[in-house]
């Protein structure tokens, strides 16, 4: 169980680190050149909009209530955490 435990974290680990990578190419590349207040703008209404759909719009079959809702927070928990991580590059 421990292995089974420790390639699961491995594998959680991973798609965390290659959505951020992802996101960050797309936002800089999206917003760069709007200058730092329309860059934390942008991020701002993402992390907003994306945190309501997955409370609003998110329904997960066969799970329970406190399943949906620990997940749904979660969620709502790596949104602000991603993109809180990203600051504006000047570069």
């Amino acid at each position: 169980m421990a292995d089974d435990t420790g390639e699961i974290h491995a594998i959680n680990t991973a798609w965390q680190i290659a959505i951020q990578e992802i996101l960050r190419m797309v936002i800089r590349d999206m917003y760069l050149s709007g200058g730092e207040a329309a860059f934390m703008g942008h991020i701002k209404r993402i992390e907003e909009a994306a945190v309501d759909s997955i409370y609003t719009d998110l329904r997960l079959r066969g799970t329970d209530e406190w399943t949906e809702v620990l997940v749904k927070e979660k969620a709502s928990n790596f949104v602000t955490t991603l993109l809180t991580s990203f600051t504006f590059d000047r570069a």
